[in-house]
Formats: C-alpha cells, structure tokens, sequence
C-alpha cells in the first residue's frame, strides 16, 4: 500500500515503471487492452455499479493480486474526491514509434497527433479523449513535461490512454519519422493566413499542438508543412490546447467524410 501512495508521485512511477489507475471505466478499459495489473485494491462499499465483481474477476484471472480494503484505508489511496472502490498498480506499456509501424501499414492517409511538451495532466487526458473519440491513428507526445502515466492523465482521458497508441518520443527523432512516412505536420498558429477549416486535411497529416503558454516551438514552426489558425473573434487571442486540438481533428474527421462521400456519389 506504500508503494501504491508513493506512485503518485513522478519520481516513483520513473523508477519503478509502474503506474496508478483508478476507476471503473479506466481499468476496464485498461484489461481489455492487455495492460498488465499487477495489485488491485478494493472496497465493495465504494463501488457505484453492478458489474465490479466481473472486472474484478476478469483482473484476478491475469495473476494480479486482489486486496480487500476498508473505507478509511481505500480513501488514502484513492486521489479523486468521489473514488468508487478500485484501484490498481500496473506496469506501464512503454510504447515508442517503432510501435505505431503496424498500426499505419494498412493505412493510406495516416491521421495523428502531435503534443509537444503539453504541461498540464488534464489537457493531455482530453487530448487523448478527443483523439480516441475522433479515430485517430496515435498520439506521440514529444519532449514531455507531464508523463503519460501520471493519474490526472489516465483519470481525464477515461481510460482512452489504452484504446489508442501513445508514445513518447523526441520533437527531433518524431520530425524525422514523419518525413519518412510522407505524412505532413499541420501546425496551428494565430499568425497563418488560412482558416483550418479552409486548409485540405484528407492526406496523411499530423496535428501538432505545443505548450499551453507558448504554443509549438519554432522547431515545430519551422518544420510544419501546412500552418492553420482558428478564428478569434472575442478578446482572448487563443484557445485551450486541449480544444484547439479537438477543432483541428474534428475537422480532418469532417474534410474525409466529406471527400469520400463524394467519391462514393461519383
């Protein structure tokens, strides 16, 4: 149970390679996807469904320890201020581009995102929503700030940090990567001439979106080959990164339809 309260803290989840995760919806998501759970704590008095003793079945049967805990100890391991009786240890998947090679093989028109240095747990989990949501290919997320595995990431993803492919690479090594692949780098700017929704999107693409304060740096910048900005017509000059980022995937969603529809008419 120590080693699960130390897991909330970076330097813990580096040394050991393990992660928290914590919820229903997440660990579910989590064993469907193969992660590896290697403890799971649990407080029946806690749980807000019908279908925990399954999951829980379903986790048990992978050799992963099942511990029963009270109320008062569930509480200290939990980090969310309405836990619902779950929570795990398990090994994190360490993921790197290699990876993504067989997921894109079959793939015509690539479709990723890139999040370079993305500083905030909860921008990063709704990024990976968005993306999940959106179909997209991979998430590589370059020259982190926030790790993938910290509990604010998998808790405001929803658990989509399994459904997809996120790895973790450099902003040198992923540029050239991308280039090998042909797949184009789109990078939104307030300074671009074209409106994202004015910008063809149907061919392999890869969204890239920076810091919170910042924005891409300019090696992103200087590397992107198609520069979009989304219109601002109120007094901030930009949006949350997280909802830049679901704007700009959901219209590569739309733009594809839309081009295939009409090949379909055609």
């Amino acid at each position: 149970m120590k080693k699960a309260v130390k897991l909330a803290d970076r330097k813990a989840r580096n040394e050991t390679g393990l992660f928290l995760i914590e919820g229903y919806r997440e660990l579910k998501r989590a064993a469907d996807s193969g992660v590896v759970v290697q403890t799971l704590f649990i407080c029946p008095k806690l749980f807000l469904g019908s279908n925990e003793d399954a999951l829980i079945d379903q986790i048990r049967s992978s050799d992963a320890e099942v511990i029963l805990c009270s109320e008062q100890v569930f509480r200290k391991l939990s980090y969310r201020d309405r836990p619902d009786g779950l929570v795990a240890i398990a090994i994190q998947m360490q993921r790197h581009l290699k990876d993504l090679v067989s997921r894109l093989a079959s793939k015509k028109d690539p479709f990723l995102i890139i999040a370079e240095a993305i500083e905030k747990p909860g921008n990063l989990g709704t990024i990976l929503r968005s993306a999940d949501a959106a179909g997209v290919d991979g998430v590589i997320v370059c020259d982190r700030c926030t790790d993938i595995y910290n509990p604010n990431v998998v808790r405001a993803s929803v658990g989509t940090l399994f459904t997809i492919p996120v790895v973790e690479a450099t902003s040198a090594e992923t540029l050239l990567w991308l280039q090998q692949k042909k797949i184009k780098v789109v990078a939104a700017t307030p300074s671009a001439k074209e409106e994202f929704t004015d910008t063809n999107l149907t061919g392999g693409v890869a969204i890239a979106v920076g810091t919170e304060q910042l924005g891409l740096t300019e090696l992103w910048m200087n590397a992107s080959d198609i520069q979009v900005r989304i219109p601002m017509h109120g007094i901030a000059d930009s949006l949350n990164v997280a909802t830049a980022t679901t704007l700009l995937v959901y219209e590569v969603v739309r733009q594809r339809k839309s081009h295939r529809d009409l090949h379909l008419w055609k």
